[in-house]
């Protein structure tokens, strides 16, 4: 299959085939990793890294990626580049399209990363943003794929604040993959009602669904996979913590959600988690609401049915086999 200069924007743009391509070069170049087989596809080429918002994963899985197909790689941290300040997202682009042989983009809005992709010549991939967050998707595949064997028919419920980039990440990915989506939160927190529609219409073709509910022990009946994310945004203020922890803790993940999900259910996480009081945010958070953990348990965290940590490791993998598919010859 042929991505070769194709722009990473939003799963909406790609096939169930290609979605399946990308999954499948991951797990082979996963498997070349494990093995200490190199994997330099390319070899002598360089990408730029913008991140207006920083990240441990993302970047870490970036450059790590970049280095094992032979890739230089320049980062520009919040303070690195003049994008929207003194030199237009237009410009930007056109210069560093004449620089780099692709450009990654982690920030705000997801027509900031619709416009670098328009002027620059160049594949451009989505690191997050606002709306979509399709790496992490991918990634979350990949880790499904490795317990259950497939996606399709995969019943995926994702618990909290539905209405941002994963929520609205994983109801494209579920959709188009044949698995069925389940939105389990507050009716304020439901996904956009135009999305979910274009999503139903991917559902129909691939034999999956989109369901949303407010009931935690219906959304969660014979869930294979678990899901939540921080309740509180990149960016946003701090007034809203007290809403959303008022609102959202009926939704946490908890070992009882996990029972009545089956004992084959696994949790997932796109991190970092609030599920303990070890962080300095974690702390604050403690203090001021006197609660000990948010979106999900230590007790479900930290047990066996949890794979965070091999969906965090397959991140680099996939991010991998994007920049591979759309750069390589």
């Amino acid at each position: 299959m042929k991505l070769t200069g194709r722009h990473f924007l939003t799963l909406k743009d790609f096939t169930p085939e290609e979605i399946t391509y990308l999954l499948d070069l991951a797990a082979e170049l996963k498997r070349k990793k494990k093995e200490g087989a190199p994997t330099l596809l390319c070899q002598g080429k360089n990408i730029a890294l913008i991140f207006e918002k920083t990240s441990t994963r993302t970047r870490c899985s970036f450059e790590v990626a970049a280095r094992d197909l032979g890739m230089g790689v320049t980062y520009l941290d919040p303070s690195g580049s003049q994008i929207g300040k003194k030199e237009s997202i237009a410009d930007t682009a056109r210069v560093l399209g004449r620089i780099y042989d692709g450009i990654e983009y982690r920030g705000f809005g997801q027509e900031i990363v619709e416009e670098l992709a328009r002027y620059a010549g160049v594949p451009v991939w989505n690191g997050l943003t606002n709306e979509y967050h399709p790496t992490q998707i991918l990634a979350d595949m990949l880790t499904i794929r490795e317990n259950f064997g497939s996606l399709k028919g995969i019943k995926l419920v994702y618990m909290g604040d539905a209405r941002y980039n994963m929520g609205n990440s994983l109801m494209v990915g579920c959709s188009k993959m044949g698995m069925d989506f389940v939105a389990c939160a507050p009716e304020k927190y439901f996904p956009d009602k135009g999305l979910v529609s274009q999503c139903r219409e991917y559902a129909k073709a691939s034999g999956g669904s989109v369901s949303l509910t407010t009931d935690v022990e219906e959304g969660t009946k014979g869930a294979d996979v678990v899901y939540t994310d921080v309740w509180v945004s990149m960016g946003e203020p701090d007034a809203v913590w007290e809403e959303r922890i008022r609102e959202l803790s009926p939704y946490r993940v908890t070992s009882q959600v996990m029972e009545n999900a089956g004992e084959k259910a696994i949790f997932l996480h796109c991190l970092p988690a609030f599920h303990d009081l070890k962080t300095k945010i974690g702390k604050e958070i403690g203090i001021r609401f006197g609660i000990n953990e948010m979106e999900v348990t230590s007790q479900v965290f930290e047990s066996p049915r949890s794979k965070v940590f091999d969906e965090a490791e397959n991140r680099m993998h996939t991010i991998k086999a994007v920049m591979a598919a759309t750069l390589a010859e």
